[in-house]
């Protein structure tokens, strides 16, 4: 397609490959994709997403081509991308799609501008660039849009602050907010893959060593949890004291960064506050250093400090999950993304009446997310018995 901007057409036999091996551990994504494409949902929606360009994604973006939407995707991140994906995306599923992996600034802004130049109906967002960037430089284009989605805790964050001050213009889905999301992309898929880029990036032994992390939400659980199992000594930072109170309960030490800063081996942010690269102050490091940073290792910047010591920052300070390794595993993001399609179907059946603020997925719409997952995996639950439904929505009969 000459309306996309990838590294590799040739690329694109060996990003199906994948496509299709992560198509297996994603149910619930496939059976929505079956039936949008009976009922066709998103007929006549132009959509488009800022996404990380993973083999996940690439099977959201099927599922939303089949529901009827007109796609474009771009990339959310310049680490992100995976080149074979992007190529399998363009060739083979016909997906105009602007992403290269390892794009400087002015080529990832570049090809945000193209996805609004498809001038959309509806947003989806990995970090809220899109609806930002429309905000800020295309607002010609609000008239056209009945809504958007947000998949992460920091695009949520920044879509709150922007209704709370009276500026957000359109109505957006908290995809991040579903329970299927948050409680498991975020622990478990945050989890297992930051820990596999670290892996990945380093090939260091994490058992021994002094794992800092930044931040107690749902991915600090997760990471936390997840480095405790390969026998790290795990730390934690917080300025929540509800939050560093639970950590302490878990069984990791709590104390400030200043502190950790002098024991720590290895140290990750995680906290939803300012995004990709710029919590960790890299330009104070390279002022600290000694000449350049070397590449040591694919996504290994080393900085040696006039005093001697070596600090290396994995993937440029970025995701390292998605730097040095393929993100979260596609069982997790099956339940995200299925969040991600049916949120899209329910803002297009629902834009009119919604206000310009930040909605939650619909409680039914998670239950019914979480009941197709455990049919897949085979798992059975109980149901209430009619005396139980009677008692828990009654009060006469006391307790």
């Amino acid at each position: 397609m000459s309306n996309s901007d990838i590294k590799d057409i040739n690329l694109a036999e060996g990003g199906r490959r994948r496509i299709e091996w992560a198509e297996r551990e994603m149910p619930v994504l496939r059976q929505i994709r079956d039936r949008f494409e009976k009922e066709k949902p998103l007929k006549g929606v132009r959509l488009s997403a800022c996404l990380h360009v993973t083999t996940e994604t690439a099977n959201l973006a099927r599922t939303l081509v089949a529901g009827g939407a007109d796609l474009v995707l771009t990339a959310s991140n310049p680490l992100s991308t995976q080149d074979d994906v992007a190529a399998a995306l363009v060739n083979i599923y016909e997906v105009p799609t602007f992403a290269i992996k390892g794009e400087d600034n002015v080529t990832y802004y570049k090809h945000i501008g193209a996805a609004l130049d498809h001038k959309p109906h509806m947003t989806m967002d990995d970090g809220a660039d899109l609806v930002s960037t429309i905000h800020k430089d295309r607002r010609e284009l609000l008239p056209g849009i009945i809504g958007g989605t947000e998949e992460t805790t920091t695009g949520v964050i920044r879509l709150r602050a922007m209704a709370a001050d009276g500026m957000l213009q359109f109505p957006v889905i908290a995809v991040n907010d579903a329970m299927t999301k948050h409680f498991f992309d975020n622990r478990y898929g945050t989890g297992q893959s930051t820990l596999d880029g670290i892996i990945r990036a380093t090939n260091v032994l994490l058992a021994g060593k002094n794992f800092v992390v930044a931040g107690y939400g749902w991915c600090g659980r997760g990471l936390a949890s997840r480095a405790r199992g390969m026998g790290s000594l795990v730390i934690v930072t917080e300025v929540d004291p509800l939050k560093a109170l639970e950590a302490v309960m878990d069984g990791f030490q709590v104390m400030p960064m200043m502190d950790a800063a002098r024991i720590g081996d290895i140290f990750c942010t995680v906290t939803g506050d300012i995004h990709f690269n710029v919590e960790i102050n890299i330009p104070g490091l390279a002022k600290l250093a000694k000449g350049d940073p070397k590449l040591v290792r694919p996504f290994v910047d080393q900085y040696e400090t006039k005093d001697g010591r070596k600090i290396n920052i994995l993937g440029e300070g970025r995701l390292i999950n998605l730097a040095s390794a393929e993100g979260h595993p596609a069982s997790v993001m099956d339940m995200s993304f299925a969040n991600q399609a049916l949120a899209a179907e329910f803002m297009v059946k629902n834009a009119k009446t919604l206000e310009k603020r930040v909605y939650s997925v619909p409680a039914e719409v998670d239950a019914e997310i979480a009941r197709i997952k455990l049919a897949a995996m085979g798992v059975k639950v109980d149901t209430l018995t009619e005396e139980q439904v009677k008692y828990l929505n009654s009060w006469e009969e006391g307790t």
